[in-house]
């Protein structure tokens, strides 16, 4: 009995803690369209992620070699994305001291690792494409997904420069790529964090598969057996 209350108040826990990280603000979440099965696209969100996030955000309930899940050899790895680690069966560390990332940002940027399942996809597509100018804040930014975030718009060299003018996101200064090819960017980048977030996820897909065409095979030689036995029962 007291397992079965611990086990409800988690749950209890859980769905408030769901509710009150997506009721940061008004704004409706665009929806992203990711697919898991993507291998080009969880690569080029990996190459994202670390360029990008990595420097300031630790994801150290992962390590590298997890991203051989999606397609890239120990090799490809070391080369072009182990940068904070000397293997690539460490975490991904960071090496930025906290108390002095509390001095620069006013907070220690989250570790990101299982962010997408406690955000959600559709939260994190829609929070790194909503950032604007505002001169009001310390470091010059705001979103309009979560208001006030201590974190500036480090991807607006990509995206280009956006203005809020009457609620409206306005794109004033184009950046280095195009809308499609940032919301791109963005999407592939969520993606791999859905990844991230449970690795395990794809391969209980594909044994899936196997278990399911297992079980239809059985379920063949079983009705064959049962007529087997029973033909000759009037």
């Amino acid at each position: 009995m007291k397992k079965f209350i611990a086990i409800l108040i988690s749950l209890l826990i859980s769905f408030y803690s769901s509710v009150t990280l997506s009721a940061d603000s008004s704004y409706h979440l665009d929806k992203a369209k990711i697919n898991l099965d993507d291998e080009q696209s969880l690569q080029r969100g990996a190459r994202n992620f670390i360029n990008y996030c990595l420097n300031c955000h630790s994801a150290n309930y992962m390590r590298y070699n997890r991203l051989a899940d999606i397609g890239l050899s120990d090799d490809v790895i070391k080369e072009n994305l182990l940068f904070t680690a000397d293997k690539t069966g460490e975490l991904m560390d960071i090496n930025m001291d906290s108390s002095e990332a509390k001095k620069w940002f006013g907070a220690n940027p989250p570790n990101l690792t299982v962010t997408a399942r406690s955000r959600g996809k559709d939260w994190i597509y829609s929070y790194l494409r909503t950032f604007y100018v505002d001169d009001s804040r310390e470091l010059g930014w705001n979103n309009l997904v979560y208001p006030n975030a201590a974190m500036p718009h480090v991807l607006w060299e990509l995206q280009g420069i956006q203005n809020l003018e009457d609620n409206k996101l306005k794109l004033n200064k184009p950046g280095l790529l195009s809308t499609e090819e940032y919301d791109q960017f963005v999407l592939d980048t969520t993606n791999y964090m859905v990844f991230m977030s449970e690795p395990a996820k794809l391969v209980r897909h594909k044994i899936g598969y196997y278990v399911i065409g297992f079980l239809l095979i059985l379920m063949i030689l079983v009705i064959n057996l049962k007529k087997e036995f029973w033909k000759d029962v009037k």
